[in-house]
């Protein structure tokens, strides 16, 4: 009974509060998605400003069956994620295994590993562009210094390298956050599971693999499931690597760094502005998201029960 007169006198003062909130999801994140989806079952291009032709599911149509770079793009995508994910989980995860018992500059190194993360996509595009330069860049320099090679590679000429570089750079970005998420999930495991393993005579390898792996398996689905989002969010860095490159090929030599956020980009804002087919490719992304996500989640769980 306190409890409902409590509430009671509170009347409007919690609703009031939280409006300026409730008004700003609506206005700043509901109303573009929905207006966003409302767009993709019309024709509309910026040759046409003031035209929206209703299309049904054409835009959709087209994305699926009759484009592919689309396609490619979500291959390419696809292909980064499969490399460049499991090596920066891996190496996360082992590190922070390696740091979890360091005491004295633990926190350094963490802030240093965990810099990349939060630095602009632009400023490690631009970064990377100037070390695998051909001519000038530091990477060549050093492996003809140090007799590795003896003529420059063209690393952001040549697809093959181009795509190790943009795999590079994606482990270098995410490899300190999952480590710091690592690092969180090993100081929730309750110590007295190892001190009963060496009871038992198990070494460092055994522990390892039966008990903290399994006991961090809800930080790696959930590391895994980020990885898979952020991945196909990769934009920024593949764009202005190949910019900073000098070159004007959308999506890079062969246009193997062409990933579906940089499709969905040229396609509703560089080549004729066609909004309508831009907003079909970016809820197209959303459902093939929604799905692989759903999918890893599954995947997991099932191999932890």
């Amino acid at each position: 009974m306190k409890k409902n007169k409590k509430i009671k006198k509170l009347g409007k003062w919690p609703y009031l509060f939280i409006a300026p909130f409730l008004l700003s999801y609506l206005s700043f994140y509901m109303y573009p998605m929905l207006y966003s989806f409302i767009i993709s079952f019309t024709d509309w291009t910026a040759v046409k400003l003031n035209e929206k032709t209703f299309v049904g599911l054409q835009n959709y149509i087209r994305v699926f069956t009759k484009d592919p770079l689309f396609w490619k793009s979500i291959l390419n995508t696809i292909k980064i994620m499969i490399i460049a994910m499991p090596l920066t989980i891996i190496s996360g995860l082992l590190v922070a295994v390696l740091m979890f018992h360091i005491i004295k500059g633990r926190q350094l190194i963490q802030t240093i590993n965990f810099l990349p993360y939060i630095t602009m996509p632009v400023a490690i595009g631009l970064i990377f562009a100037n070390m695998f330069n051909t001519n000038i860049g530091a990477v060549n320099g050093f492996l003809m210094r140090m007799g590795i090679i003896t003529d420059k590679i063209n690393w952001l000429g040549d697809s093959r390298y181009a795509f190790i570089v943009v795999i590079l750079i994606c482990i270098w970005k995410n490899f300190g956050y999952f480590m710091v998420l690592y690092l969180s999930g090993l100081s929730t495991i309750n110590n007295e599971y190892y001190d009963a393993a060496k009871v038992d005579g198990a070494n460092a390898v055994q522990v390892f693999f039966k008990i903290t792996l399994p006991l961090l398996r809800p930080i790696t689905t959930f590391v895994v499931v980020q990885g898979a989002i952020g991945g196909f969010q990769l934009f920024d860095e593949a764009k202005t690597l190949v910019s900073g490159s000098g070159s004007t090929i959308v999506g890079g030599p062969g246009r193997t760094l062409l990933t579906i956020v940089w499709y969905f980009y040229d396609c509703s804002f560089q080549n004729n502005s066609r909004y309508g087919y831009g907003a079909a490719i970016a809820f197209s992304m959303l459902i093939i998201i929604a799905i692989i996500s759903f999918i890893n989640m599954r995947f997991l769980r099932e191999k932890g029960e």
